[in-house]
């Protein structure tokens, strides 16, 4: 299937200046202004040469969705180190993917919506980014399940629906934070917010249990 998206992906140093430039226009103004000229403006060249290193917006595009969960992979494995405990490890994918989440809205939103109609990743590269990620939190459910401490099932449908509880969560937490303030909310304030994501993970756990 595809490229490995396990790692860093090597660019030549035209083609990253291009990266970091579409990057950085799809963190100031999100993806339906990210063009090929407002990029080539940022990296303060003329769009011929996205076209060489790139072939065009949709292979900058995936260079971008590749580089979101480069970012991502590291950000989970940051929140994992020095975890042991099966469940803890949960938790720790959890946190950290509501810290990317809410640290680069834009970016988690090219990678997990499709703010953009006219991109849509490959089915190949859309299921090695996931697996670069997926594999962190399967992981650890796998090992729960060996140990007992969730239920006998299959780890990868298991870990499925504890990524769909904090994609869930987060998202509708990352919505209200990009939205003004609703007054008399409970959802507050980013520890409040952690905190809920704390308790439906460990609602589902519970469910989970062998």
């Amino acid at each position: 299937m595809g490229e490995d998206v396990s790692g860093p992906k090597e660019l030549d140093a035209q083609s990253r200046v291009f990266l970091d430039a579409g990057v950085k226009v799809l963190r100031a103004d999100g993806a339906v202004r990210l063009t090929l000229r407002r990029v080539a403006e940022a990296a303060g060249t003329s769009t011929m040469g996205i076209y060489t290193c790139f072939g065009g917006r949709t292979g900058l595009l995936e260079a971008i969705y590749r580089h979101g969960f480069g970012i991502l992979r590291a950000v989970l494995a940051r929140s994992l180190a020095g975890v042991e405990d099966p469940l803890a490890r949960i938790e720790a994918v959890a946190y950290g993917y509501r810290e990317f989440a809410l640290e680069d809205p834009a970016l988690f939103a090219l990678m997990f919506e499709r703010p953009l109609a006219d991109f849509d990743p490959s089915p190949g590269l859309r299921a090695e980014a996931l697996a670069a990620t997926f594999g962190l939190l399967e992981e650890p459910t796998a090992a729960a399940i060996t140990s007992g401490v969730l239920r006998d099932g299959d780890a990868q449908r298991t870990a499925y629906l504890l990524w769909t509880v904090m994609h869930g969560i987060v998202s509708i937490e990352l919505t209200h934070a990009l939205r003004s303030p609703l007054p008399g909310w409970f959802l507050d304030s980013r520890e409040v917010g952690r905190g809920v994501l704390g308790e439906g993970l460990a609602a589902v756990l519970a469910g989970l249990r062998g």
